[in-house]
C-alpha cells in the first residue's frame, strides 16, 4: 500500500516545519504550505488524506479551505489548528466535517495522537475500499466469495467440473454455502438457461419426500384433488440440489438411483414413466462411507452421486476471507435495513478473525446482521457483537485471556494520555485522578513521556 499523503497549511514556518516532522515519522508523505490557494491547486493535482489547516491565513479563512476540502474529497481527514482566541471557530469547523483541532500553543504529542488517530481511520478506510472492490472481482459464482487459496481451489474445480454433465457430490458441513456452489455449479454450465431446483432431504417422511420429488396423480392419496408436478419433473433439463442427501430413508434412495439408471420418472399413483434429463449435485456434511458400512446409505447410490466429489472448506479453514465476507455483509445489510453504517473497527475485526464460527459463513452473517441492526454510528464496535463473543474479545487484547484489573487500569490510563496528547492536566481530570496520583501511576506502568518535549507558540 502506498503511503498516504499529508499537508500541513500554516504561515509560521516553525509550525510548519514540527507538524510535517511528526506526519513524517508516522509514515505520511508530507507537503507544506504558507498559504491556502497553492494548497488548494495541489489538492486538485494530487490530493491529500489529512490535512492540517490553520484558521487565520494571509490569503483565506481556514474555513473557506475546510469547505473545498469537505465538498470535493469527502474522506479527507481535516484537522484545525487554531489560537486561542479561536477555539470557538475551531468547535465549528468540527460541526462542519473536521475531525479535530489543537490550539496553539500545543505540544508535539498532540499532533502526533490525532494524526496517529486519523491514520487508522485511514487505513480502515483504504481496507475497506479494497475489500469492496475484491467482492466484484472475486464473486463470479453468484456471490460465492473468497480469496484464499482453499477458495481458490474450490473455485477453479467448480469451473472444471461445471463444463462436464455428470453429478457432483459436495463433501461440506451446514453454513458453508453448499448450495451457492450447487447454483455457481449450474450457472456455469452448458443448463444454465434451465431450471435449478433445491430440496432438502432431512426431517421429512419417505411419504413427503416421494411426493415433493416425484409428484402425484389426481386421487393418488386421499387429499390429491389434482395432479402435481413434482421437482424433479420440473427441472427436466437443468439441475437437481439435494441438500443433506445422508438423511435420505433407504428407501427413497432406492427410489433416487432408479431416476439415475433409468433416466425416467413415475409419479405417485400414476402408470406411465416420463422421460427425465437432469444432473444431480448432493450434499451432505455426513461421512457416507461410514454410512454404507452401517447400511444407512446404499453404496450403489453413492458410486452414481460421486462421480466428483468436492470439499467445501469451514471458514475455520479460510480465516483470511472473514473481512471480505463482513464487508459484503456490512454492505448487504446497510441496504436492506436502510443504515449506512460504514466500517467495521479493528477490535471488532480481530475478534471476529479468531472467532471459531461451528455455524461458518452462516453464523458470520447473522452476527454482522446483528451489528447492523443494531449499530447507531457509522462504525461497528466490539459492543455490537454477540455477548458470547466478548470473551474472546478480552483474550483476543490479552495474552493469558481475562485482563486482570491493574492491567485494566494501566491500558486505560494509556488511551487517555495518548488521546490527549499527554496533557497531564487533562488527563488527570479525566481520570479523576490528583496529578500527583496520576504521576504515580505513569511511573509505575512506565507511561512516563520520553517524547521530546517540544512547545510551539
Amino acid at each position: 500500500m502506498s503511503k498516504f499523503r499529508a499537508a500541513v497549511i500554516d504561515d509560521e514556518a516553525h509550525t510548519s516545519k514540527l507538524v510535517a516532522r511528526a506526519l513524517n515519522k508516522l509514515g505520511f508523505e508530507t507537503e507544506t504550505f504558507e498559504l491556502g490557494h497553492p494548497f488548494l491547486n495541489r489538492m486538485t493535482e494530487k490530493p491529500f488524506q489529512l490535512a492540517f489547516i490553520d484558521l487565520k491565513l494571509p490569503d483565506m479563512d481556514g474555513m473557506t479551505i475546510l469547505n473545498f476540502v469537505k465538498k470535493g474529497f469527502e474522506d479527507v481527514e481535516a484537522v484545525i489548528i487554531t489560537g486561542h482566541g479561536s477555539i470557538q471557530s475551531a468547535v465549528e469547523a468540527t460541526g462542519k466535517g473536521a475531525v479535530n483541532y489543537i490550539v496553539k500553543p500545543f505540544r508535539i504529542q498532540e499532533v502526533k495522537a490525532i494524526a496517529q488517530q486519523a491514520l487508522e481511520k485511514l487505513r480502515l478506510k483504504d481496507e475497506n475500499r479494497r475489500l469492496k472492490e475484491s467482492i466484484n472481482v472475486l464473486a463470479p459464482f453468484n456471490n460465492f466469495i473468497g480469496n484464499s487459496k482453499a477458495m481458490q481451489e474450490l473455485f477453479a474445480m467448480i469451473r472444471k467440473v461445471a463444463k462436464v454433465n455428470c453429478n457432483v457430490l459436495l463433501q461440506a458441513d451446514t453454513g458453508t454455502g453448499k448450495e451457492r456452489a450447487a447454483r455457481a455449479i449450474h450457472d456455469l454450465s452448458p443448463r444454465r438457461n434451465k431450471t435449478f431446483v433445491s430440496f432438502n432431504c432431512g426431517g421429512f417422511t419417505e411419504e413427503l419426500i416421494s411426493s415433493e420429488l416425484f409428484g402425484h396423480e389426481k386421487g393418488a392419496f386421499t387429499g390429491a384433488t389434482a395432479t402435481k408436478i413434482g421437482l424433479l419433473e420440473s427441472a427436466d433439463g437443468g439441475t437437481v440440489f439435494l441438500d443433506e442427501i445422508g438423511e435420505m430413508p433407504i428407501n427413497m434412495q432406492v427410489k433416487l438411483l432408479r431416476v439415475i439408471q433409468e433416466r425416467h420418472i413415475m409419479r405417485v399413483g400414476g402408470t406411465k414413466p416420463i422421460s427425465l434429463d437432469i444432473r444431480i449435485i448432493a450434499a451432505t456434511n455426513r461421512d457416507l462411507h461410514k454410512a454404507m458400512d452401517t447400511g444407512e446409505f446404499r453404496e450403489d447410490l453413492f458410486y452414481r452421486l460421486n462421480v466428483v466429489m468436492i470439499y467445501l472448506p469451514p471458514l475455520t479453514e479460510r480465516r483470511d476471507d472473514i473481512p471480505l465476507l463482513s464487508n459484503y455483509f456490512l454492505e448487504t445489510f446497510n441496504a436492506r435495513f436502510g443504515k449506512s453504517v460504514r466500517r467495521i473497527s479493528p477490535q471488532a475485526m480481530e475478534v471476529l478473525t479468531h472467532y471459531n464460527y461451528p455455524g461458518n459463513v452462516r453464523e458470520l452473517e447473522n452476527i454482522i446482521q446483528r451489528a447492523v441492526a443494531l449499530a447507531e454510528e457509522d462504525t461497528i464496535g466490539i459492543r455490537e457483537l454477540p455477548p458470547d463473543l466478548i470473551n474472546l474479545a478480552f483474550s483476543a487484547f490479552g495474552a493469558t485471556g481475562l485482563l486482570s484489573l491493574e492491567e485494566v487500569e494501566r491500558r486505560h490510563i494509556k488511551h487517555v494520555l495518548e488521546a490527549t496528547g499527554y496533557n497531564k492536566h487533562l488527563s488527570s481530570h479525566i481520570l479523576g485522578l490528583p496529578r500527583t496520583t496520576l504521576w504515580r501511576r505513569m511511573k509505575k506502568y512506565n507511561l512516563e513521556d520520553l517524547e521530546e518535549d517540544e512547545s510551539l507558540s
